[in-house]
């Protein structure tokens, strides 16, 4: 099933079960996805919607740092309840040692030898990771095998 028709339904069963934080979440990402189809003009494919559900995960990491330096646990954990529900629908992120024979094979398929190739190898890298991978951590990865 892809992603849209399941987040549908599994808000359908939040409903029905009375999951008032569930049932937050995905209208919230219902919403998002309708946002981005309405902007495109046209539904969006599992990548696009994989993309929106991204979106959302970082908005609440970085919500989640904020509140912890902010000394504001309750809100934190809130956050982090919210990242939960999200990351159920993301796909599997990639290990260490995956991503970092995929940046060796993309640097290598690029013949990038220098710094100034990072972003050129990272843009492949990200889309070849297709939603597995971190863009930060793809950028800490690159730039540590190009120096």
């Amino acid at each position: 099933m892809s992603l849209t028709p399941k987040i549908e339904s599994d808000l359908i069963l939040a409903i029905k079960n009375k999951e008032e934080l569930t049932t937050s979440v995905l209208r919230m990402i219902k919403s998002a996805i309708k946002n981005a189809e309405i902007a495109k003009g046209d539904e969006l494919n599992e990548s696009e919607t994989s993309n929106i559900l991204e979106k959302q995960a970082k908005q609440r990491r970085d919500s989640i740092t904020q509140y912890i330096e902010g000394n504001r646990t309750d809100l934190a954990d809130k956050e982090k309840a919210e990242l939960a529900i999200i990351e159920k629908y993301l796909p599997k992120k990639m290990t260490q040692s995956e991503l970092s024979n995929l940046v060796d094979k993309v640097i290598s398929e690029t013949q990038a030898n220098s710094i100034s190739q990072m972003g050129q190898v990272i843009k492949e890298v990200m889309i070849k990771a297709n939603g597995q991978a971190d863009g930060k951590t793809v950028s800490e990865m690159v730039k540590t095998k190009l120096t």
